[in-house]
This record gives C-alpha cells, structure tokens and sequence, in this order.
C-alpha cells in the first residue's frame, strides 16, 4: 500500500511524497503523463537520495486547470494502460498456448 504526504495544494502546484519502496515507476509515470496535459507547465519528481527519502512529485499548471484535477486524469490514464497491456498480455498468452507453445520443450 502506498502512503501519500502531502506537501503543498494550491491552485497552480500539486506537491506531495510517496511513501512506497517502489521509489521510481509510479512518480516517474505520473510526471511523464502530467506533462502531457494542457495547462501543465512543470510536472516532475525529486528524489533526494533514493536509499533514504522518498520521492516528491511536483505537477505544476499555468492556472488555467487545479493541478489536483490533472492528477486525477493521469491516474485513470494509467489505469487505462494497464488494463490494455493486462489485456494484451492475456491475449498473447492464448495465442501461445494454442499455438502449442506452452506444450513445446526447449533444450
């Protein structure tokens, strides 16, 4: 389970840290997704040293959107590419099976 701290929540800047021994995947994907987003003009993480803090995501807007509402949008965005690489990973595995590939020894 992952904690969140929050650190700052304005209506132009979204800080908070996230306490999870994964200390790279989920920042870096939210910061990446982030700034995509119209209205983002910063969205990043800072780790100050990855054996003994966590990392700080910082989504940073030009006011025109609460970064608080872009940090919802990113989550179901993720969320959607998970379920269709969780799809496409369950289709592959099929395939594979029917195509004799789980029967099949390699030596």
């Amino acid at each position: 389970m992952v904690e969140v701290e929050l650190k700052k929540y304005t209506d132009r800047e979204l800080r908070f840290v996230l306490k999870d021994e994964d200390k790279h995947t989920l920042p870096n994907i939210i910061a990446k997704l982030a700034l995509r987003k119209n209205g983002v003009v910063y969205a990043a993480y800072i780790i100050d040293h990855p054996l003994v803090s966590y990392p700080e995501v910082v989504i940073l807007t030009d006011g025109s959107r609460d970064p608080l509402d872009v940090l919802i949008e990113v989550l179901e965005e993720a969320k959607r590419y998970a379920k269709s690489l969780l799809d496409a990973f369950n289709e592959a595995l099929e395939r594979y099976g029917k195509e004799g590939g789980a029967n099949s020894s390699t030596g």
